[in-house]
């Protein structure tokens, strides 16, 4: 069954996350403290960061691209769980910012590398890696919907455009036997995802759900994993 996120619901959350003079300048999660910037989607208005976090399978050893970094949680804690280099991209540079100061705030500075990228576009030919992976925006708008502020590609993709392009693009960016993952949630358009896998010759492949009682409502995270057909 695919469930939809009210747009006005999440655009109210976009606008305390601009606008709210009650946030603070850090957060706590993952039993670790975290820097947010105004302007970043914080990962505490929902579980998804920590929940996305605490699921990949991350390459110990290896090479790790985040899409869509954010606050840099993700991208840190892969650091942090044995990746020896991490790659950090978002559209937003204020995410790449904070990105950056949390990885210097947890000491993995060094092994985490982060680009002001449109999905792939500052990465270079040769850049390949061991695991791939995006916590996409899963809230389906039709294509045209404005995006209006920065925040808003954390959380909408108009028409699943951006995940289409995310599903095509990043063969040329895996190394051999690497991983293509996708963090996503009931509310999202699992059929639509699904569509555009099989027409980039993939096939989604369900490895762990998550159930959280969240302020309004019951969330079931999921963790994909995209593979050649």
């Amino acid at each position: 069954m695919t469930f939809k996120e009210s747009p006005e619901t999440v655009a109210e959350a976009l606008r305390h996350a601009l606008l709210g003079d009650d946030l603070p300048d850090s957060f706590t999660l993952l039993g670790r403290e975290w820097d947010l910037h105004r302007g970043v989607f914080p990962g505490t208005l929902s579980a998804a960061t920590e929940v996305m976090a605490s699921m990949v399978p991350y390459p110990k050893g290896g090479s790790f691209l985040e899409v869509g970094c954010g606050t840099g949680v993700i991208a840190v804690t892969a650091a942090l769980n044995g990746c020896a280099s991490v790659t950090a991209l978002d559209i937003n540079d204020k995410a790449v910012a904070n990105t950056v100061a949390n990885a210097e705030r947890h000491g993995v500075a060094d092994r985490v590398r982060v680009l002001h990228s449109d999905m792939y576009t500052a990465l270079g030919p040769g850049d390949r890696f061991d695991t791939i992976f995006w916590n996409v925006p899963w809230t389906y708008v039709e294509d045209g919907f404005s995006l209006s502020t920065d925040l808003h590609t954390a959380v909408f993709d108009p028409g699943y455009q951006g995940q289409a392009r995310y599903i095509a693009g990043a063969p040329e960016h895996l190394a051999d036997g690497g991983r293509l993952l996708l963090g996503t949630a009931d509310l999202g358009d699992r059929e639509r995802l699904d569509a555009l896998a099989d027409g980039a010759g993939m096939r989604c492949e369900l490895l762990q759900r998550v159930r959280r009682i969240e302020e309004v409502r019951v969330m079931e995270y999921h963790m994909l994993e995209l593979h050649p057909k």
